[in-house]
């Protein structure tokens, strides 16, 4: 087993863990406001592999932010992964797909810039 792969299959499940044990606790938000929040976010998709430090620097920002946006598993979900390549352009996480109603969608990539725009749109408290 190659180096790199055995290093991975340990750090999974503890990127995992450490994830679980240290959430930072979500903003609390007036129920219309936060299901405002909710109708808006409904047309956006997170592409992830779950135990990419990236990712879960993108789902901790989900999560303080009290976001409800879909998270897709590009790593064991073929046609997750087919989306990215073929639609996104390239496959790469974390990326956030924002579909529009015109039918347009956006592909932001970058974790760093996600949550500055997650931050910048759902960030100010009420």
């Amino acid at each position: 087993m190659p180096i790199f792969k055995l290093i991975r299959a340990v750090s999974k499940p503890l990127v995992l863990i450490a994830e679980k044990l240290f959430n930072p606790p979500p903003i609390i938000r007036e129920p219309m406001v936060q299901q405002g929040i909710d109708r808006e976010t409904a047309n956006m998709a997170i592409y992830e592999y779950r135990a990419c430090p990236f990712c879960m620097k993108t789902r901790r920002a989900l999560r303080r932010l009290s976001l409800r946006i879909e998270l897709r598993d590009a790593l064991k979900n073929a046609e997750h992964k087919k989306d990215l390549l073929e639609q996104g352009g390239k496959i790469q996480v974390p990326c956030l797909r924002i579909s529009s109603e015109d039918g347009e969608d956006t592909w932001m990539y970058e974790s760093s810039d996600i949550i500055q725009f997650l931050e910048d749109k759902y960030g100010a408290t009420p």
